[in-house]
């Protein structure tokens, strides 16, 4: 099963402050899994490998893409590669993106948001 929780655990966009052991941490939370880092807020996303990443996974990114600019999406521990048609809809949406592993995505995607970037983040749990 793809997709994401409808309700934020935070309605705004924020740090990621730590990720380890299929733990990302931000503002003093602490949320096991994938998450989606947006700017509506951050959620779960019910995502395991860069396989599952399908229509459904993207609908949220989707739905806010008007909203950001660059999406840094973390593949987990290693390198891996988006399916086309899904890098059609992100690119169709009129969004940019980059795959990374997670740890890289996560790091970049805090960078970018210090500086007032309009980014956002969708990080698979490793």
């Amino acid at each position: 099963m793809t997709g994401s929780s409808d309700t934020p655990f935070l309605p705004r966009q924020v740090p990621i402050d730590g990720y380890a052991d299929h733990f990302f941490h931000f503002q003093g939370m602490s949320h096991a899994g994938s998450i989606l880092a947006l700017p509506s807020g951050v959620r779960a996303w019910d995502v395991e490998r860069v396989a599952d990443i399908d229509a459904r996974a993207l609908a949220p990114i989707l739905a806010e893409a008007s909203a950001f600019e660059l999406l840094f999406l973390g593949t987990g521990r290693d390198p891996a590669h988006l399916a086309e048609p899904m890098k059609d809809l992100l690119r169709a949406a009129g969004l940019r993106f980059e795959l990374m592993p997670t740890a890289a995505a996560a790091a970049t995607y805090n960078v970018l948001l210090s500086e007032g970037r309009l980014v956002g983040a969708a990080l698979i749990a490793t």
